[in-house]
């Protein structure tokens, strides 16, 4: 009998040690991700400025055309019409960059098109002039 009452007192121990490895597993399998989302998501909404292009949580593509913070909305340019929505509709934020200027061609870039102008120069040659030929058909 005593041997009994040993593993009774065992087995609620056990229970709790699942229980309490039940939620921390659910903690790092659902909670901690999702809050991970919510906190890139708000530092979306921060960074978000007017030019941004963005997508709504319906799915409407616009640009950003104005940000009140104090009313916590945005101004959207749909092609021309302008819809004002809450921060929290905006699902996607894709910020526009500057446009860079283009690198300088550099020795290589130089010499493929040396050798592209040598091949045409080669093939000049071969070819008749189509000028030449529209004037000896003209003058028969």
């Amino acid at each position: 009998m005593l041997v009994l009452g040993a593993n009774a007192s065992f087995g609620g121990a056990g229970s709790i040690i699942f229980i309490v490895l039940i939620f921390g597993l659910m903690y790092f399998m659902m909670i901690r991700p999702q809050k991970k989302q919510q906190q890139k998501h708000q530092e979306m909404m921060s960074k978000l400025q007017v030019g941004d292009k963005v997508v709504t949580i319906g799915r409407l593509h616009g640009v950003v055309d104005k940000v009140d913070n104090d009313a916590k909305t945005v101004t959207l340019d749909c092609d021309g019409i302008y819809l004002v929505f809450d921060r929290t509709a905006i699902m996607r934020v894709d910020h526009v960059e500057a446009v860079q200027p283009a690198p300088k061609a550099t020795d290589e870039a130089e010499s493929t098109d040396d050798k592209t102008a040598d091949d045409e120069a080669t093939k000049a040659p071969d070819a008749p002039a189509d000028d030449s030929t529209d004037d000896d058909a003209n003058n028969k």
